[in-house]
């Protein structure tokens, strides 16, 4: 008995069941892309750089405002401080000895004499056992040859490139993780094709077997459509084992444990013959996107800073200064114990005479350097003007190469039909129909290989232009 295989029998293995999803974690690529930014560690690196950035921007906003600061200080001393020589004090101290007194009078004058002494002779100490004195002192800068706002700008700048520094970096792992996704997916959808290829082979297996019974086969054609489904079944098995090291790879670039049962929302997604292509943005558009152009150019206006920052280094220092003095002793009415003060408003300036030429040589190097980064920056720009030309022609290369593959497939399908229906009719020999098989298969392959190009293709030419997972800017 002779058993027809159709061409809807050929497919029937085209739409496999997709696996039970039940215990599995069914991920798109934008979920994908925001699991790996948010676990990527070198971008939480980055991130904390744009943080140190922004308080380096409000320490060099400081430097405008007033530096206020209070001083106080304690001492105690051994000895107090006297104003008179040692012999006259002494000798005040001592006073006029009692013996040499006659008389009571006499002896009330030497006791006020005495009394008298004494008191010139405190009046002569400084009573310096505990001293205590206090200040506060407030400088302004008036003018620093533009060296403060230079300095700021320069910061400023250095959080901007920051920032370029972590959209580069952003841009960069969504890349990762979209060639990631899209080769799980076209490993996926070769297993499946390894899966029918093998389903067919399996029935023509089956189909010879009975054949064979029947006398219009031999167990040569059985044994060599034996030897094409064993090869299919091993196909598979590389096809499955592949498709487990992706989805690893995938879970490792999105942060989960890399044996996380996950499907991909397009794993099961059959490549459609319609191709959106990616519109064309003008050169200031890519260059003023491109993370690196912004770097090498926020570079060179940091340098032009540094420069103008060298230079403030040659020209006068003016600042406007004041205090506030507390004293205890103080000797603003005599000399007394007790807390006095006064305050004081000065204007200072530094003006830089000669110092070996060093400011000078610091501006010349600071100019070269800047020099340096605007070739750096023409050469960059040039670069990646001819990186996105040849992305352009890779995507229109890979947009035509679907279109062909495309109807390569329908012919593919076509003949396979026909061999399968001239060998039921035995006008054909199996050779012919594993030929077209395999034709089928390649056909199907090649159309996958393309439709999956185009993706990566317009990941990569989106990452060249700047806007690879490009949001709305606040």
């Amino acid at each position: 008995m002779k058993k027809k295989l159709t061409l809807l029998y050929i497919l029937a293995g085209a739409m496999m069941l997709p696996p039970n999803a039940d215990a599995q974690q069914i991920l798109t690529l934008e979920q994908c892309r925001e699991m790996a930014l948010s676990s990527d560690p070198a971008l939480k690196a980055t991130d904390k750089k744009r943080e140190m950035a922004e308080y380096d921007r409000r320490t060099a906003m400081a430097y405008r405002f007033p530096d206020i600061s209070v001083v106080g200080t304690y001492q105690y001393n051994s000895r107090n401080l006297s104003l008179l020589p040692e012999n006259v004090s002494d000798f005040l101290q001592n006073g006029i000895p009692a013996g040499r007194t006659a008389t009571g009078g006499q002896t009330a004058i030497g006791d006020k004499i005495n009394g008298i002494m004494a008191d010139i002779d405190e009046a002569f100490t400084l009573h310096t056992h505990n001293v205590f004195a206090g200040a506060v002192n407030i400088t302004q800068p008036i003018f620093t040859g533009g060296k403060i706002a230079n300095t700021g700008k320069m910061a400023e700048l250095a959080k901007e490139l920051s920032e370029a520094e972590y959209d580069a970096g952003r841009q960069e792992i969504i890349l990762n993780v979209d060639r990631a996704y899209w080769q799980t997916v076209s490993i996926s959808a070769k297993k499946r094709l390894a899966g029918n290829y093998a389903d067919l082979l399996h029935m023509m297996e089956h189909d010879t077997e009975i054949l064979e019974k029947e006398g219009m086969a031999t167990g040569s054609d059985v044994l060599a459509v034996k030897v094409k489904a064993n090869e299919a079944d091993m196909l598979y098995t590389k096809a499955w084992n592949g498709l487990e090291l992706s989805k690893m790879l995938l879970c490792k670039l999105c942060g989960l444990d890399l044996d996380t049962e996950i499907v991909l929302a397009d794993e099961d997604r059959e490549p459609g013959p319609t191709i959106e292509d990616v519109p064309v943005r003008s050169k200031d558009e890519i260059f003023a996107s491109r993370p690196e152009i912004r770097s090498l150019d926020l570079a060179v206006r940091i340098y032009d800073r540094k420069t103008a920052v060298a230079r403030a280094d040659m020209m006068p220092q003016i600042a406007l200064t004041g205090n506030y003095i507390i004293t205890n002793p103080n000797m603003f009415h005599g000399y007394r114990n007790s807390f006095g003060g006064f305050f004081n408003i000065g204007v200072t300036m530094k003006i830089p005479i000669i110092h070996g030429l060093e400011a000078s040589q610091k501006t010349k190097r600071a100019k070269a350097e800047a020099e340096m980064m605007r070739y750096s920056l023409d050469e960059a720009m040039d670069m990646v003007t001819l990186q996105v030309s040849r992305l352009h022609k890779r995507m229109e290369e890979a947009i035509e190469t679907t279109g062909i593959a495309y109807r390569n497939l329908e012919s593919a399908e076509e003949n396979l039909r026909t061999a399968t229906v001239g060998f039921n009719e035995g006008v054909i020999t199996s050779n012919t129909l594993f030929a077209a098989q395999t034709a089928w298969l390649q056909a199907h392959t090649g159309y996958l290989d393309a439709w999956i190009d185009v993706q990566l293709s317009r990941s990569e030419l989106l990452r060249a232009e700047g806007c690879l997972g490009e949001t709305p800017r606040k």
